[in-house]
């Protein structure tokens, strides 16, 4: 932690949002000539030394990537393999993936690409850090004080918590700190997901779909089976606003249904399997589209952490330690994030 003293606040709980409903999947390369190629890299690296270190189950593995297209199975029609017919077999792909796809294509192995999940990586990173004294506290942050251009303290709940250094990581809330600080505009796309657990074990093969629905809709799901036997399914978008409480987020029961359809489209095995969670959180959006990582403009001691999109939990660790480099030492010495420095989108 560098010494120094450290507060999380948090409004509800850790991982309370998408920091606890999100996939998890890693890559290692998948981000390679764009500017936050340099922090995925590093971030895939630091979560194999965080699933050696933290000892604690985090849901880490390395994983077989696919990617496949996919449709709506129709009513009466068996899945592909149980009729003798083995060509997803011969394209590499596991014995579980026997409905309706078509295309199959490998997009990365064990070397490149991993899993972790999110909710378990959170809560084990919080209690480290609280081991070694970080404090954490549930409450509302209702403003952040300043004196002179300078912060010096954060109101939660009415009480005023000194600080001289405070990092706005919110998530897609991270543009409701405009109203204290001059922090970039971050909005939310919502998405749902659930999580299955079928009785049969599923392979460590995740799948990016090309998906077309029974109604014709056309979706990008992503299946990945986890360690712990579920299988946790993603990709139904859902139009509407974010609400200023992360507890109060429903997710549409139509998605979960689009979600289940995905399910019994491509397997079998998944196509009963018990429905454990059905939920919906929100993705971290800039104006450009990269992250927000540095020092707000014009304010001592305040800095922005956010907008990572579908990759917050892929570039988590890394963003942290910049993070912690740039408080401490005053300057990122691990990956160089001048190309998302807040100052851009001023």
């Amino acid at each position: 932690m560098k010494g120094v003293a450290a507060t999380v606040v948090e409004r509800a709980s850790v991982a309370c949002a998408s920091s606890g409903k999100a996939g998890g999947f890693l890559a290692l390369d998948w981000q390679d000539g764009g500017a936050t190629g340099p922090l995925g890299r590093l971030s895939f690296k630091l979560h194999q030394e965080l699933a050696d270190t933290l000892g604690k189950d985090i849901g880490y593995r390395r994983v077989q990537t696919l990617s496949a297209a996919a449709a709506a199975a129709k009513q009466g029609v068996m899945h592909a393999n149980t009729r003798g017919s083995q060509p997803n077999r011969r394209a590499g792909a596991p014995a579980w993936l026997d409905g309706s796809v078509s295309r199959i294509k490998a997009m990365g192995d064990e070397s490149n690409t991993a899993q972790v999940h999110p909710q378990k990586l959170s809560q084990a990173l919080m209690e480290a850090a609280q081991g070694k004294g970080a404090q954490l506290r549930i409450g509302e942050v209702q403003n952040i004080t300043t004196s002179g251009k300078k912060v010096t303290g954060v109101i939660v709940d009415g009480e005023e918590l000194a600080a001289d250094a405070v990092v706005i990581a919110m998530g897609p809330w991270s543009g409701q700190a405009a109203k204290w600080l001059p922090v970039p505009d971050i909005t939310g796309q919502k998405y749902a997901s659930i999580v299955l657990r079928p009785q049969e074990e599923i392979s460590n093969h995740m799948l990016f779909l090309s998906y077309k629905t029974s109604s014709g809709q056309a979706l990008e799901p992503e299946v990945y089976p986890r360690p712990d036997g579920s299988v946790y399914i993603c990709g139904s978008p859902e139009h509407i606003a974010l609400p200023d409480d992360p507890k109060t987020i429903q997710v549409d029961p139509k998605s979960v249904e689009d979600l289940k359809e995905v399910a019994r489209s491509v397997s079998s095995k998944l196509a009963d399997a018990p429905l454990e969670v059905g939920q919906s959180c929100f993705l971290p959006l800039s104006p450009d589209g990269l992250p927000v990582m540095g020092k707000v403009p014009g304010v001592q001691g305040a800095y922005i952490a956010s907008g990572h999109s579908c990759w917050g939990i892929l570039n988590g660790p890394a963003t942290g330690l910049v993070m912690a480099e740039l408080i401490a030492d005053g300057k990122a010495s691990s990956v160089d994030i001048r190309k998302l420095d807040p100052q851009r989108l001023a």
